[in-house]
Parts: C-alpha cells; structure tokens; sequence
C-alpha cells in the first residue's frame, strides 16, 4: 500500500511537471487530485472541437471534389465536341484546296514561274545602278514577293503587268545615259543631294569624280581615291557637262567596276618612288644633281661654240671672250718669236682653255657610273628584307613580300632611269667640248704652220 501511494505520488507529480502553468501546487493529494480531472476534462473538450473541426472540413472537401469531377466531365465533352469540330474543319480545307488546285489549274504553274522570277529580279534590281535612280521598285517586288509565298492570296493581273513593266524598264535604262540627282556621301562622311550621271548599269559619277554603288546598304558615295590619270576624271566632268545629244569621250568600265578598282589601285609615280626607300631618294638626288651640271655645260658649251663660230669668221680680229679669240690673241702676242716657241707659247694657250671646256663632264660619267651600282644595292637590300620577311612569317602570303621586292626593283630601275640619260648627256656634252678643242687645236697648228712657213722665207 505504501509502495502504491509512492507510484501514484510520481505519477501525479510528473503529469504536474507535464502540465506546467495548468498545475498549480498542491497542497494536498485531493487537490492535486482535482486538478488532474479539470485538465482531463479540458482535454476532452479540445479534442471533441478538433473533431468536430475536422468533420466539417471533410464535408467541404467532398463538396469541392464533386465539383471538380463535375468541371472535368464538362470540359471532356467540350474536348470531344472541339475534336470533331477539327476534323470536320480539316475535311473541309482538304476539300476547298482539292477544288481550288482544280480552278487553278495551269495558273499553279504560272503562279510558281511568277514567284521565281520575283525573287530573281528582286536581287537583280538591289545590285543594279538603276536601283539609285528607282529606288521604289524594291518595296514592290517585296510585297509581290510576300503575296507568292502565301497561301490564301494571289498576285493580280495588275501586279504581272508591274513586274513585266519593271523588267522592260531596266532592259531599256540599262542603254541609257541619265541624269538625276541622288544622295551621295563623300570621302568625310557628309552626305549631300548631288547631281549625278549614270552610264547605263556601268559606272555613276558626278562632275570630275567616279562614284560606287553599295548593294547592301543601297549608298551612293565618292571613290576613296579616284584614277591618277586625268584623261578619265577630265572625262566624267565632260560627261556631267554635256548636253543632250552631245557625244563626249568617256571612259567606260565594262565589267561595273573590276577594271576601275585595279586603275585605281595602280601606285602613282609618288608612290612607286616612296617604294624605292632611302637608296631610291639617293640616286634621284644624284640624277638631279646631275641633270643641273649638264644644263650648265649645256648652255655653256653653247655659248662658247657660238663665241668660237663667230670668231671663226674674223680672225684678224682676235677678242678675248672666247677661248678662240684668247689662243688668236697669244698668238698675236708672239709673232715675233721663233716657231718652237710659238708653237709651245699656243700649245699652253690650248691647254688653259680645256678645263674650262671639259668640266663637269668627268662628274657626270661618275654619275653614270654611281647610279647602277646604287641600284644594285638597293636591290640586294630589298631582297634581304624580302628573306627576313619569309624567315619571319614565311612564303604563304606574297603582300608581306611586296615590300622588300618593290623596293629591289624600284631601285634598280631608278639606277637605269639616272644612269641611261646620264650617258647620254655626258657623250653629247663631250662631243661639243671635243668639237670647240678641235677647232682650238685646229687653229692653233694652223697659225704654228703659218709662222714656219714665214720664218723660212
């Protein structure tokens, strides 16, 4: 007995310590006791609410699901009653198609003839010159071309007769010269209204300048760099200028711009000299220089072969501004004097007269000379430019070896160009200088011999 009171003590002490605030202590087994009744019957009381809770919760769960099962059947039906309403539409387009082949009949295969050449001419007019002059065509063929490729529309009678109307007017424009005003953009990017000329579907220009078509974005605009000859810019502002009926000479470019793309490539004389590098500016130097010597001797030699001519015509006369007059004039001086001494006294005359006569003409063979050789080394300096370029990147692209090779040619060929005329000049100019000694010298055994004779008698 005991034992139980002690179990049933630690039993009611732990539902205490359970409970918390619900059990306040007691003071005697008969409260605890009561206390343990009231929290049972507080808990009965909350589990029949949550019940009951539940219970209706449950009903309103079976209400709803009904009501999506209802939901589900309608729409299954409306399924069913859309899925036969498919068919019978499928049924009727397969038969309106069936029935709309057999109307078309060969129009099916004019209307797919009709959509090729659409297309066709489409591309043909956006890459034509012809486009910057009608640049409104575009969008039909657009349109045309849209209508083709649906299926519930069909091009018009009128819009055939546009296309073939569109297809002659290019035929007819492609051989004529007109003139109009378009938008072109120059070479810093400012676009102005300009009156322009195109050549059939050849070239476009405008007043001294060629311009360019741009397929792609449909811009008209100057060349970046125009032909360096000046018979075809000179030829675009006669054509810009003329008059109808007028027939000027104009320089055409059949393949609608391949031949004016490489014209326009080609170096300029400038350019083909800046290849020849340091060695090239060296041997121009040397032709320059060479070229003021030989117009001095030239105009030198001139006068004194003038000088000597005219004295020719009066010896009696000697005058010393001429080498003639001066070697007439020695002679003058020593008549007197025995002929080995004349003959010594007009040799010295001569030979004062020669480097006046022959200078220059040693610096121009020196020249001649020089200018072959430089060229030679410009060339080998080009061609090992040209091996380091192919040690470097190798021989797979030819442009990085154009450097090193235009400049071993460049330089070569200006050695030639200083050297040929060079050579020229100076046999010319020693020919003249060779001409007035031997006159010198003529003379001057002439007067030897003349005094000889005198002495004897």
């Amino acid at each position: 007995m005991k034992s139980l009171k002690i179990l049933l003590s630690s039993s009611l002490l732990s539902v205490a310590l359970v409970g918390g605030a619900v059990a306040q202590e007691a003071t005697s087994l008969d409260q605890l006791l009561n206390q343990v009744q009231q929290g049972a019957a507080n808990d009965q009381r909350e589990a029949r609410a949550r019940i009951q809770e539940f219970q209706r919760d449950q009903a309103n769960q079976q209400r709803l699901l009904q009501q999506a099962r209802s939901e589900r059947t309608a729409l299954e039906r409306r399924g069913e009653e859309l899925e036969a309403l498919f068919d019978q539409n499928n049924q009727q387009i397969a038969t309106a198609t069936q029935e709309l082949n057999e109307r078309l009949g060969a129009l099916k295969e004019l209307f797919g003839v009709l959509q090729q050449v659409s297309g066709d001419t489409q591309s043909v007019f956006k890459a034509s010159l012809t486009n910057v002059q009608y640049p409104d065509r575009e969008q039909f063929l657009i349109e045309l071309g849209n209508k083709m490729a649906s299926t519930t529309s069909l091009a018009s009678i009128e819009d055939i007769e546009t296309l073939w109307y569109e297809l002659q007017r290019e035929m007819t424009e492609t051989g004529k010269i007109a003139k109009f005003t378009a938008d072109v953009t120059d070479n810093e990017g400012q676009t102005a209204s300009t009156e322009v000329v195109r050549v059939g579907a050849f070239n476009i220009v405008t007043d001294g300048k060629y311009l360019q078509y741009s397929a792609s974005t449909g811009n008209v605009a100057e060349l970046p760099r125009q032909p360096t000859q000046g018979r075809f810019t000179g030829s675009t502002a006669a054509l810009a200028g003329a008059g109808a009926g007028e027939i000027v000479r104009f320089g055409v470019d059949p393949t609608r711009g391949g031949i004016l793309a490489q014209l326009v490539d080609t170096p300029t004389l400038r350019e083909r000299v800046d290849q020849g590098g340091v060695v090239g500016y060296c041997i121009i130097g040397l032709g320059i220089l060479g070229l003021l010597i030989a117009v001095f001797l030239f105009f030198s030699l001139t006068a004194a072969s003038s000088k000597v001519s005219a004295q020719l015509k009066d010896t009696s006369n000697p005058k010393t501004n001429n080498p003639l007059g001066r070697v007439l004039a020695t002679y003058d001086a020593n008549r007197s004097v025995d002929t080995e001494t004349v003959e010594l006294k007009l040799s010295e005359a001569v030979l004062k007269e020669t480097p006046a006569l022959t200078r220059g003409l040693l610096f121009l063979k020196v020249i001649a000379a020089v200018a072959p050789l430089a060229g030679l080394l410009g060339t080998v300096t080009g061609m090992i430019k040209t091996f380091q370029v192919i040690t470097l990147y190798g021989a797979g692209d030819p442009k990085l070896m154009a450097g090193g090779i235009s400049q071993a040619l460049m330089t070569t060929v200006l050695g030639l160009v200083v050297a040929i005329p060079m050579i020229l000049l100076h046999t010319y100019l020693n020919g003249r200088s060779r001409r007035v000694l031997s006159i010198l010298q003529e003379q001057s055994a002439g007067m030897i011999a003349e005094h000889s004779e005198k002495s004897h008698h």
